[in-house]
């Protein structure tokens, strides 16, 4: 196999490909200050193409919901090379949130062969969209595969005020936000209600890895510095950082998507910050909550579930939908299947 990355979220694609020991054949190093979704996709689509011809593969695999996935799909289509599209199916049903992953997911959609979906909700929507059932396979979620390779409970964090949190004793809830949609008054509401959870509760502490977004930046200072105390302002997290942290915490409140499928596996309630999620089967297992971005809302869940512990510990115990940690190896044998070749 040939691994080729574009770099589009360099800081995490570095730690994450020296953590599982993956070099890559190629890397387009695409990213450069202040260019647009325009600016990436020209970039993925244009190094994409030149890799595929110099590789001529049978396969292309494309992951997730990037401009990265669409691109490198096109691109694999432009070249008449069959497209293998890992995490496929997700859908929240509103082009523009989030965006641009909703249309380049559905996007990616068309142009694959081979659809590797995480549940058979995914599943579902793609047959109700035309997809050929014989093409779709269940798999789980490879983020499930890759978290329970890294997780160790004696792991040191490279932030050192993460070694000091009392995890025991405090109720800590670690903070992520980051998505266009809730760029504005949504993310002062987010915020808002942060403060208002640390008002009402003495024993709750916070942890906020922030976007390297200066407005963001900014906005978090201004509300969070009165409560420096408790609320640990820290740079963006590497991916081994990252999963050991989200095992120690009390409550997990996100806009992430992958973060909606990865606590679960932990046991670890999340909060998801947005109207809506292409991740429904966690609503319906009970693994997260969709809160919302109004403020009142946000501190109601948030506060409850760090006060009611039988809430708390229900959404603990529920049973996570995204797969046992085998997903790889599925995807694997489905493609050898496909090609009809034994390992």
């Amino acid at each position: 196999s040939i691994v080729c990355v574009t770099g589009q979220h360099r800081e995490m694609l570095d730690s994450v490909l020296k953590i599982f020991n993956i070099k890559s054949d190629y890397d387009l190093n695409i990213m450069s200050h202040g260019q647009t979704i325009i600016d990436i996709s020209n970039k993925v689509l244009a190094g994409t193409d030149r890799v595929i011809k110099e590789c001529n593969p049978d396969i292309v695999l494309v992951h997730g919901d990037t401009s990265t996935t669409f691109n490198g799909a096109l691109a694999a289509f432009y070249n008449k090379v069959l497209v293998g599209h890992v995490e496929a199916g997700l859908r929240s049903f509103d082009l523009y949130s989030p965006f641009p992953e909703e249309s380049n997911r559905k996007l990616t959609t068309a142009l694959a062969t081979l659809h590797f979906s995480p549940t058979t909700t995914n599943k579902r929507n793609l047959i109700n969209e035309g997809i050929d059932e014989k093409k779709i396979f269940v798999t789980g979620n490879t983020v499930i595969d890759a978290l329970m390779s890294v997780v160790d409970k004696n792991h040191v964090f490279d932030e050192e005020v993460l070694n000091k949190i009392d995890y025991k004793n405090k109720k800590v809830v670690l903070l992520t936000t980051h998505r266009r949609e809730n760029w504005g008054a949504p993310m002062e509401a987010i915020f808002s209600a942060v403060c208002e959870l640390i008002q009402a509760n003495d024993d709750v502490e916070v942890i906020f890895p922030m976007h390297k977004n200066p407005a963001i930046r900014e906005l978090a200072h201004t509300y969070f510095d009165q409560y420096n105390d408790r609320i640990h302002l820290i740079e963006p997290l590497e991916y081994l950082d990252f999963t050991n942290l989200m095992s120690r915490v009390h409550l997990i409140m996100s806009d992430s998507g992958g973060v909606q499928e990865e606590a679960p596996a932990l046991g670890k309630p999340v909060l998801v910050l947005r109207t809506e999620t292409e991740r429904p089967e966690a609503v319906e297992a009970g693994t997260v909550k969709l809160s919302g971005v109004i403020k009142e809302n946000i501190f109601k869940l948030a506060n409850e579930l760090i006060n009611n512990k039988e809430e708390y510990e229900k959404m603990c115990n529920a049973s996570n939908p995204y797969g046992d940690g085998s997903a790889c190896e599925k995807i694997v044998n489905e493609i050898y299947n496909y090609f009809n070749v034994s390992e």
